[in-house]
């Protein structure tokens, strides 16, 4: 469950930023704020994982206040300007909402906000632990006759092949029947991500991002336009930077 804060000005996208996170089983309202002036503290003692975050508001606007906080939570934007992209990008925003928002583009942002949420979790504990919910750090897979031992840590990325996958890894690739669903099902939590609807990657193992591909080594596996997006607020963004 992630708590919320938004904060933003007009009453009518406040009330109905509030209904759409009263509707979405993951999202807890912690507190609504009219603006960001004396915010900080509140945002420390109430413990706030997430704030919907206006940028045009009296006395500060939200640009700024981000700018300000030392170790701001996650931030998504929301305001009815464009021009301000490139500014909340620059700032390591999740997402950039411009009104009205619907409930589905504010869901997708949202979901953005728990995938990040959860791989920062992972990444905050040692993989396999019991938090994460994996036992040991391996799991075995069936190749063939034989039962092969696989080492979280060994993962380079995971690639569909029809009805097999391939595992790629540090000592090899390992060929097994089974979907990309269930393996991305069995690696939630942890520090992976769907980059195409073929490719799961290890984030740990990744060497450089572009808007097209992801490299890792050698290997050169392509990003979807659905998922470039996820993939650059999650990968890059939130670790850019910049001068």
């Amino acid at each position: 469950m992630l708590t919320c804060a938004i904060v933003d000005d007009e009453p009518l996208a406040r009330n109905g930023m509030a209904k759409y996170i009263k509707d979405i089983d993951f999202l807890e309202l912690g507190f609504v704020s009219m603006g960001p002036v004396g915010l900080e503290g509140m945002l420390i003692s109430n413990k706030i994982d997430l704030i919907f975050l206006d940028i045009q508001m009296p006395d500060m606007n939200g640009i700024e206040f981000l700018r300000s906080l030392q170790q701001p939570p996650m931030v998504i934007i929301t305001t009815a300007f464009p021009g301000f992209a490139l500014d909340g990008f620059q700032l390591n925003v999740l997402d950039y909402l411009l009104k009205p928002i619907t409930f589905e583009r504010f869901l997708k942002a949202a979901g953005k906000a728990r995938d990040y949420y959860r791989l920062l979790s992972a990444s905050s504990v040692s993989t396999g632990t019991d938090k994460l919910g994996k036992g040991d750090a391996y799991f075995f897979i069936k190749c063939g006759n034989k039962y092969e031992k696989v080492q979280f840590t060994d993962i380079l990325y995971i690639e569909a092949l029809q009805n097999y996958v391939a595992i790629h890894t540090l000592k090899g690739k390992y060929m097994t029947l089974l979907h990309l669903k269930k393996l991305e099902q069995n690696l939630e939590g942890l520090p992976f991500l769907r980059v195409h609807k073929s490719y799961i990657v290890s984030i740990d193992k990744i060497d450089s991002v572009d808007t097209t591909e992801i490299r890792i080594g050698t290997h050169h596996i392509p990003i979807s336009r659905n998922y470039r997006d996820q993939v650059l607020g999650q990968v890059v963004n939130r670790n850019l930077w910049i001068k």
